[in-house]
């Protein structure tokens, strides 16, 4: 039962991932790969603030967004000028800066040993310690991450995002100051993140930055390429598969020697024949590029 819990939890935490990064990408049309980075700062500020100062909860969460949003906007603000591949290029660099400050910081990040003894978070005198407890939590955060999200991409705000990946030039023409609505979206989705690093902080109580690589952020493109771009209800689907999958693949009965690998070998099969069949994803809106 409690590895059922923990694959729920898991999921929730992707579910907040996915919706953020979908409105980067999926309804934006801005492929970022240093979404991992922004997860692991939010991770990172409430770590330090609970273990050195313990601070509460609500108070660690408020801290990591602000944080992962000014760091989203110092990422935005450089690399949004630029288009296509070579941003890709930026957000790349960007992720690989930051891995490596909190791999090599270890005055302040304790590097590759990584910061233990993170405390279960506290509501309102509610210690959260049982799966359960977790499970209640990052829903009803999964759930508040999605309404604002549906919210957003049906206002004024959201049309507009979905006019600059349709067709930059002509939401220019209209008036509209691209850049500007990049940097926003971009400091809200990275804000939206950290919502997901600390839940996953205080869930394992030890964070260190082998959980904030490179294959992360490939990951989490990978939930909303499956999920579907442009659709928030593909990013709870994606995340759901792309969790479930790789556990499923656990209970094939494979030989000890070659399971993990033929697992990755199968989980990437199956991904290729999504992209070959169902380039947009299970219920995306348009295929991301």
């Amino acid at each position: 039962m409690a590895y059922l819990l923990h694959i729920f939890i898991l999921i929730n935490i992707y579910i907040i991932i996915a919706i953020s990064l979908n409105l980067i990408a999926g309804y934006t049309g801005i492929l970022s790969i240093a979404h991992a980075a922004f997860y692991g700062v939010g991770a990172y500020v409430v770590a330090l603030l609970a273990v050195n100062f313990g601070t509460p909860f609500l108070f660690n969460l408020i801290a990591a967004m602000a944080v992962a949003g000014v760091v989203a906007a110092v990422v935005a603000f450089p690399s949004l000028r630029i288009h296509d591949d070579y941003l890709v290029i930026a957000t790349f660099g960007f992720q690989m800066i930051l891995f490596s400050i909190f791999n090599n910081w270890v005055s302040l990040t304790r590097g590759p040993l990584g910061i233990p003894g993170i405390p279960q978070p506290n509501l309102f005198g509610l210690v959260i310690t049982s799966h359960v407890d977790f499970l209640i939590l990052s829903a009803l955060l999964a759930l508040v991450v999605y309404l604002f999200a549906r919210l957003l991409v049906n206002s004024p705000f959201g049309r507009v995002l979905k006019a600059v990946r349709e067709d930059e030039i002509f939401a220019q023409s209209l008036g509209k100051n691209v850049i500007h609505y990049k940097i926003l979206i971009f400091v809200i989705g990275g804000a939206l993140a950290a919502i997901a690093g600390t839940l996953y902080a205080h869930y394992v109580t030890f964070i260190d930055p082998t959980s904030f690589t490179i294959l992360e952020s490939i990951f989490m493109i990978s939930i909303v390429i499956v999920g579907g771009a442009g659709s928030l209800s593909g990013s709870v689907i994606g995340a759901a598969v792309l969790i479930i999958i790789p556990e499923a693949l656990r209970f094939l009965g494979m030989p000890n020697a070659i399971a993990a690998n033929m697992r990755q070998i199968i989980y990437g099969a199956l991904l290729v024949i999504m992209m070959i069949f169902r380039p947009r994803g299970l219920v995306g809106e348009y295929e991301l590029k």
